[in-house]
This record gives C-alpha cells, structure tokens and sequence, in this order.
C-alpha cells in the first residue's frame, strides 16, 4: 500500500507542476461512455455486502474517510477458493461529478489497473481474471487497465522434465504432496484445486496450467510475477507450472514435482 500511496503522491505533485507552467490543471478525462449510472451505492462498505449476498465473500482490511468524502475499502475477496485483493472507492456524488470519478478511474487504468465502474463508485480488481464475476455481482461494467508490457525478466533454468499430458495428471502429483482438494479444472489446460491439507497447513488455492510450449509457459510465468506489489511463487517444469497461494509451499512442491520455483515478493 506504501508504493500505491507513493504513485500517488507523485501523481499530485506532477499535477501541481504542470498547471503552474501551464496555468491550469490538465483537462480532465471524461467518464467511459459505457459505464452504468446505476446503480449507486451509499457506501464502500453496501459494496462489500452486496458482494457476500452473491457468494464472493470480501474480509476488509483497510477502511478510509477521505477528507473529501465518500468512503474507501481494501477488502479481500476469495472466488472458487483464490483470493485476492479489491480496492474499493465510494464517492459522495454531491462532492464529485461523474467526469471527477471517470479522470481517477483513468488515472488507474494508465497505472495498468482493471477497474470495474458504475455511478458514483469503481473497484480495482487486482487480480484481473475475476473482474467479470465482480461486474455481474455489482451491475457495473470491466474497464481493462493499458496494456501492460511485459518485461523480460530473467528466469531460472527450467528442466525439460517432468512432463504431463493433462492438467489431471499434475494435479495428481501435486495432490501426493501437499494435497490438491476440491478440484475444479478450468479452459485451456488450467485447474484449481485447495492445498496443504498433507503437511498441516491451513488450505489454500492454487493454480495449475498446462502450456503448448516453452515460450508460452515463460510468458505466462514472467506476466504471473509483473504485477507491481502482489506476490506470486509459482513451481514450474517442462510444460506446466503451479502457481501456489500458500508460499511457503513452493520451494517443497517444486523439489517434490523435480521443478523450479519462479517467484516475486512483491516488493
């Protein structure tokens, strides 16, 4: 949260520099057209509710009173087991006009953020792949952040071996290690399931894909740790990877399943 709070502060700051050279504020950017007028809620926290009422249950963590008004919520949701983090911002709609909201939604989107919008409030789903489940749950609609370019970031030396015909198969592997319950496999070569349960850990999600080949899977492995300041520890070989919520997992499923781990602390 410190870097977030930092960006924008920068952010402000640059904002202050460019009207004193040019003699105003930049002009603003209007509401995407295609954003809902309804519905409106009173506060962040009718958003989390009404999230729960639609079985995505969010545990709130951080709860703010801008001195402008309005209210905002960072608030963990969890969706068919991964869980993830949404930042929520409710503006009071006496103080703010909706070309105000719509230039701090785009404010987000320039910063990559996939922001879910409707009347006077916005989410930044910091886990993309859910953003639609969010926008159906809320009667608002998915507004992708800019693409983000993905650097080349170095990776370890991934070993050509084990390979495995279908996500099943790894998902039978890692089960025999640290447990792989509640399976529910997904499109293209994916699979979720909770682990932990065979070493004493409290369950927790995690992701498993299958790749065609070596440059998708380095592709998905670098795009999985570019995400500025969430975690992602994933074991990998030949053509799959596991990317695992329960950290300390990863150095012990890659070691088991003869893997790599490719990992960022979010820092």
């Amino acid at each position: 949260m410190r870097h977030r709070f930092a960006l924008a502060l920068v952010a402000v700051l640059s904002a202050a520099a460019l009207a004193s050279c040019s003699g105003g504020p930049p002009p603003q950017v209007p509401m995407p057209s295609e954003v809902p007028t309804a519905p409106r809620y009173a506060a962040a926290s009718d958003i989390v509710d009404t999230l729960a009422k639609a079985g995505i249950p969010c545990t709130v963590t951080i709860s703010i009173v801008p001195l402008g008004g309005g209210s905002d919520i960072t608030c963990t949701a969890t969706v068919d087991g991964p869980s993830f983090d949404l930042e929520i911002k409710d503006f009071d709609s006496g103080r703010y006009s909706r070309d105000d909201i719509g230039n701090s939604i785009a404010s987000r989107r320039t910063d990559h953020q996939t922001i879910v919008a409707a009347a006077n409030w916005y989410i930044n789903v910091v886990n993309p792949t859910y953003a639609p489940q969010i926008a159906k749950a809320l009667g608002g609609v998915v507004l992708p952040g800019d693409e983000l370019k993905i650097p080349d970031y170095p990776l370890p030396s991934i070993p050509p071996t084990p390979r495995y015909d279908t996500v099943q198969q790894l998902a039978a592997a890692l089960d025999g290690v640290v447990g792989c319950q509640d399976q529910k496999p997904g499109g293209n070569g994916s699979l979720t399931c909770e682990t932990g349960s065979r070493v004493g850990h409290t369950p927790n999600c995690a992701n498993l894909q299958l790749y065609a080949g070596d440059a998708e899977r380095d592709k998905a492995l670098r795009t999985a740790i570019a995400y500025r300041g969430v975690p992602a520890y994933l074991a990998t070989a030949a053509n799959w990877s596991v990317n695992l919520c329960d950290y300390g997992l990863a150095d012990q499923v890659a070691k088991a399943l003869q893997g790599v781990v490719v990992s960022y602390d979010g820092q």
